[in-house]
């Protein structure tokens, strides 16, 4: 999913974590909130800082890999960021830069769980979690009456975990489909980053999720698809979904 500043922020608050410390992180188009055991938003904003540095000079030299629609192979000075973005979008079928917003969202929260035993990093409605107890997600689909109604439980080993979610109807994201939400889950924050992408390239009516799941079923990597269209759900493996009162 592509980066985007110009979002309403609200869904930011539904994921349960009163417990933590919240804080946010902005650069440029990265607009990251955070929650951890400490305030580490020094330390989470050099972890941005090296990241974004490490992507621009390597698009400034392969500007094809910010550019491409389709999965593109990286060169062997690579940086990991972007080797994971490539690998990721391999594997879902779409350009390297629809998994840009969960690899930055895993790239820094994977580092800061050297501070905190706990970690949620939120990327545009992207998010690299790692929690030690169970926790509910909420999940935003704009105008879709199931907005704020339905979530998802997340246990604690079933952590780290990436939760990323792509939208038709919502935000200035590149999408061919009209889905409300695309939400998928994977080790990987960028692979279900570009999964959420190509998964929800495929919904453009509710007829559509059936297909859409059955595509995102051969993804290697991915653990759970909830696809959400108006009133209709969809959901494809390892998810527990939940009534939610955000």
């Amino acid at each position: 999913m592509k980066e985007d500043t110009y979002q309403p922020r609200t869904y930011r608050h539904w994921i349960e974590s009163k417990d933590l410390i919240p804080f946010d992180v902005t650069v440029k188009e990265t607009d990251l909130y955070i929650r951890a055991s400490s305030n580490l938003q020094r330390k989470a904003h050099r972890l941005v800082l090296k990241y974004r540095r490490q992507l621009e000079d390597y698009i400034k030299r392969n500007p094809a890999f910010a550019a491409s629609l389709e999965p593109l192979p990286v060169s062997e000075d690579a940086p990991v960021i972007a080797s994971q973005m490539a690998a990721a979008a391999l594997k879902a079928g779409v350009g390297p830069m629809a998994a840009v917003a969960g690899a930055i969202a895993e790239c820094v929260g994977r580092e800061l769980l050297e501070f905190s035993p706990e970690i949620i990093v939120e990327n545009g409605g992207d998010i690299y979690l790692k929690i030690l107890r169970k926790r509910m997600v909420g999940i935003f689909a704009g105008d879709s009456l199931l907005t704020g109604k339905i979530g998802l439980e997340i246990e604690p080993e079933d952590t780290p975990l990436g939760i990323c979610t792509s939208s038709g109807t919502v935000g200035h994201s590149l999408s061919y489909g009209r889905p409300d939400a695309v939400v998928a889950l994977s080790a990987s924050t960028a692979l279900a980053d570009a999964a959420a992408t190509a998964i929800g390239n495929r919904v453009n009516q509710s007829t559509d999720i059936d297909a859409a799941i059955e595509y995102g079923r051969n993804i290697d990597g991915l653990k759970g698809i909830v696809i959400i269209v108006g009133k209709s759900v969809g959901a494809w493996g390892d998810v527990k979904l939940c009534e939610t009162s955000v």
